[in-house]
């Protein structure tokens, strides 16, 4: 599951490619949520539940490939899909993986998403894949949606994305975390491992956000392994 206004080629190649030979018996579904990537139209929506939105589509997704039983890679509002999903739908759901997700919104994020607002200022290795997606000024357009979004749920509903559902997950987790990211808030991390019950966890001490692409081959291995332990 993709990141904010991401998709499965952009967010997800290493992986799309790497983990079949991994996990042979395991089938890759890799999906744009609705408005994002490939998955156009519908025109993004986004009301303050469009997390929960992508959670049950995704869960009616897996049901219409008659796969109703799965495990989730998660990656940053992913994860929030992922955890959502995981805590709603505790009978899809094997195992978890989730990195650079939260269950909330804090103050330190919303300084953060104010600091990366304007497209402008990130590297060009970060905007350039996204431009090509969308074309530069819908990409511009899209995330500025999507950073007004999140600061509305900060003001309109205290800033929660799913802390209940953290509250009701299940299923094996897997977190794992570049100590150097600076897309999270600091707080995010302890606050999953006090309320996951069940949880491993693997620290990238030099990582930063897109640890699954920085650290591929490494990553790939970690969740690989994790998804083959018997529970």
């Amino acid at each position: 599951m993709p990141g904010a206004v991401g998709s499965n080629w952009t967010d997800f190649k290493p992986q799309i490619e790497q983990l079949p030979q991994l996990l042979p018996n395991y089938t890759v579904i890799a999906w744009d949520p609705p408005g994002y990537g490939k998955s156009i139209p519908p025109k993004r929506n986004f009301d303050l539940d469009f997390f929960q939105n992508d959670a049950r589509q995704a869960v009616q997704l897996m049901k219409a490939l008659n796969r109703p039983k799965f495990s989730i890679l998660g990656w940053s509002d992913g994860g929030v899909t992922a955890l959502i999903i995981a805590g709603r739908y505790p009978e899809n759901v094997d195992k978890l993986v989730i990195w650079g997700a939260n269950a909330y919104v804090s103050d330190e994020d919303v300084n953060i998403l104010k600091g990366v607002r304007d497209v402008k200022n990130w590297s060009a290795r970060m905007r350039e894949p996204l431009e090509k997606l969308y074309g530069a000024e819908r990409f511009a357009e899209l995330w500025n949606e999507w950073v007004d979004s999140i600061l509305n749920i900060y003001e309109k509903c205290e800033g929660d994305l799913c802390m209940k559902e953290v509250r009701e997950i299940k299923a094996k987790t897997f977190i794992l975390h570049g100590k150097k990211d600076p897309m999270l808030a600091k707080e995010h991390v302890p606050y999953l491992k006090q309320h996951l019950r069940g949880f491993k966890y693997h620290e990238f001490p030099d990582g930063k956000h897109n640890i699954h692409l920085r650290y591929a081959e490494e990553y790939n291995k970690l969740v690989a392994n994790f998804l083959l332990e018997k529970s």
